[in-house]
């Protein structure tokens, strides 16, 4: 499975996703005891969440391009 010792807060999107989609294979093979299948549940929680926080936060940073009435273009929150 994946370095569970890494901080999942220290961790990018891109790993903590890969590291998730790990926990959902070795969970979908159970090839893993309960103990370890309980452990990499909560694990995968936890990642999910993570993901999702920062999935929310770029949204919040997105910008969209219009053109202002005398034709410059200007930058604006998109819309929710």
């Amino acid at each position: 499975m994946s370095d569970t010792k890494t901080p999942i807060k220290e961790m990018s999107f891109e790993t903590a996703l890969s590291e998730l989609e790990g926990i959902v294979r070795s969970l979908e093979s159970g090839q893993t005891s309960l103990e370890e299948s309980i452990n990499a549940y909560e694990r995968g929680t936890e990642l999910k969440l993570h993901c999702e926080k920062k999935l929310k936060d770029a949204q919040l940073k997105i910008e969209k391009i219009t053109l202002a009435s005398d034709g410059t273009p200007k930058t604006e929150a998109m819309d929710k």
